[in-house]
């Protein structure tokens, strides 16, 4: 027999396609149920940006506090000195505490868009992990947590496991990892009663450490609920393009760039984006899903200004829609396309339309650039490019000079 939720949430997160396991459903279902429960993500400050990838488990954060329940942001400022191994093939370099911190300021930026914080009983609590970690005592660390952990099972996950048949290097130091976040877990239900972990379904291992942990030390009853590592119907990874990652800060990606990563979901995917990235009705989301040819893109384009609203504001993606109807069907410029500005000594007597490609970010080195041009995907100001030893100097760009790549990637350049 199917379980129903009782559990505004799970119904929420069940209904929208936000649920890939939980390590206890009924338990947590009936938990939520019987009023406001803490629930935390956590996010190791490994950017000066959050990025798409990241906004799956920030919409589960906002539709918990929107069902009456607390979520809690925890920033790894402690954990973020360790790295997580998870899948890796490497070793992530690392951070000095400055640049941690560093990188914690950008990141907090975001989350104020999609969460209400303060003292309330649904109110968001932002935390940072070093207030614990920082201070911890290595040898009483061991005794009393170090001990509750097998390291034959450690190995058994599959996130250190693949890593270990690939035969490539684990640190001694990536491996304390999961013992840290588990620590985390453990110690949020002791302040806080947090009874909840969610994450991507890559952190299934760490989570569950954390719930035996708590269970062992202090008899705390704790669940984790995971999302599904997002792929597009092309396969590709969720949140890539061909100009790098899609950050949600908006002095790393502008509010138009963004607009236009969601404007080009492709057919397949948009129902799903829809349940998934904004608020719309269930029903309306699966409606605009449906709709086939040229209509898709008007469903496309609903789901570009609603999740660019919910970021940036809704006068952002009124914005990015202008400027796209702008360039697209007008063939115009349009106001609001990413700009480089360069210097006078930048351009000096004349920098190659290739450089300009680079820094413009239509490519990522000399040589793609260089092969855009060859394979006629580059174009100035709507005009063919195929000459990649062109030259310009200040005149030609003392007005505004727009670079394409493709059909949907576009950019600005000028002197300032």
């Amino acid at each position: 027999m199917t379980y129903h939720p009782k559990s505004e949430f799970i119904s929420l997160m069940k209904e929208r396609g936000f649920l890939a396991d939980c390590t206890d459903y009924q338990g947590l279902d009936e938990a939520l149920a019987k009023g406001a429960q803490p629930a935390y993500v956590g996010y190791d400050a490994t950017a000066k940006s959050l990025h798409v990838g990241h906004l799956l488990n920030i919409m589960m954060l906002r539709w918990l506090q929107k069902s009456g329940n607390r979520p809690i942001t925890l920033m790894g400022g402690g954990t973020t000195k360790v790295g997580d191994p998870s899948f890796r093939a490497d070793e992530r370099p690392l951070l000095t505490p400055d640049q941690i911190n560093a990188n914690i300021d950008g990141m907090q930026q975001v989350f104020a868009k999609y969460l209400t914080y303060g003292d309330g009983p649904s109110d968001a609590l932002m935390l940072n992990n070093a207030e614990w970690l920082d201070g911890l005592n290595y040898l009483d660390f061991l005794r009393d947590i170090g001990r509750h952990f097998s390291v034959n099972r450690m190995l058994s996950f599959e996130s250190v496991k693949s890593r270990l048949d690939r035969e490539q290097s684990l640190s001694f130091l990536e491996f304390n990892y999961m013992i840290l976040q588990a620590y985390d877990f453990m110690e949020l239900h002791r302040r806080y009663g947090c009874i909840l972990q969610m994450g991507g379904s890559d952190q299934w291992g760490n989570i569950v450490n954390g719930i035996d942990l708590t269970r062992r030390v202090i008899g705390g009853e704790v669940y984790g609920l995971t999302s599904p590592l997002l792929t597009t119907s092309d396969g590709k990874k969720m949140g890539k393009s061909q100009g790098g990652a899609i950050w949600l800060n908006p002095d790393m990606l502008s509010p138009y760039e963004f607009w236009q990563f969601w404007r080009n979901t492709t057919d397949a995917d948009v129902g799903r984006f829809l349940k998934l990235y904004t608020e719309l009705p269930v029903a309306e989301c699966e409606r605009l899903g449906a709709l086939e040819g040229s209509e898709i893109n008007a469903a496309k384009i609903r789901l570009a200004n609603e999740v660019t609203a919910l970021l940036h504001g809704a006068e952002a993606a009124a914005n990015a829609e202008s400027t796209a109807h702008e360039v697209f069907e007008k063939g115009g410029v349009g106001d609001d396309l990413p700009s480089l500005t360069l210097t006078r000594d930048e351009v000096g007597d004349g920098i190659s339309i290739v450089q300009l490609i680079v820094k413009s970010g239509l490519a990522g080195s000399g040589k793609e650039a260089k092969r855009l041009i060859s394979e006629n995907g580059a174009r100035i100001n709507d005009e063919p490019l195929d000459d990649a030893g062109l030259m310009l100097d200040a005149a030609a760009l003392s007005s505004p000079v727009k670079l394409s790549a493709g059909k949907k990637r576009h950019a600005l350049v000028q002197i300032g």
